[in-house]
């Protein structure tokens, strides 16, 4: 296997001067976000036998102890409610969370972390949190705020944009 320095791995070195600057921006955010995924879902597998959907659906619960809607819970991870019922399930089974039926509607479940989910939770985001800090070591606080002011300016402005494929055709034009 070739080193992860070699540029026939990264995408965005092999693109000359004519190729648009945000094309290679997006290339590398794109590049390090995998990477950084990779890693955490690697990791999540092999230290905890979690995948990262059910880690992210337990974050999700996590923040809301009073438990969230299956409906909520899909749009929340931006995935079908098939997605969520499954992964649900597969969480229910191991006592990490349990389903609540509605008290004013029968056919809708909300989904709460259980006491062991909580504690199983806990445990996984820590390690979790020093992975991350681990993985951005290598910039500064000053890099890291920057980056992040720079990010948020950037998530503001496709924001406020609401980028459709009919805009970015105009701005073409």
């Amino acid at each position: 296997m070739k080193p992860a320095t070699d540029s026939s791995y990264d995408v965005e070195t092999r693109l000359t001067d004519d190729h648009h600057q945000s094309l290679k921006l997006w290339l590398r955010m794109l590049s390090c976000s995998t990477m950084i995924e990779t890693e955490v879902r690697s990791r999540l597998r092999n230290e905890f036998e979690i995948t990262l959907p059910r880690f992210d659906l337990m974050a999700q619960l996590e923040r809301h102890p009073e438990g969230l809607r299956m409906g909520e819970l899909s749009q929340r991870m931006m995935v079908t409610g098939g997605n969520i019922t499954g992964i649900t399930d597969q969480l229910e089974q191991e006592k990490l969370v349990l389903r609540v039926a509605d008290s004013k509607d029968r056919r809708v479940y909300g989904v709460q972390l259980t006491e062991l989910g909580h504690a199983t939770f806990k445990r996984m985001a820590a390690v979790h949190e020093a992975w991350i800090a681990e993985m951005f070591g290598g910039l500064s606080s000053e890099q890291k705020n920057t980056l992040f002011d720079l990010l948020s300016q950037m998530k503001n402005h496709l924001t406020m944009r609401k980028l459709s494929p009919v805009s970015l055709i105009t701005e073409k034009e």
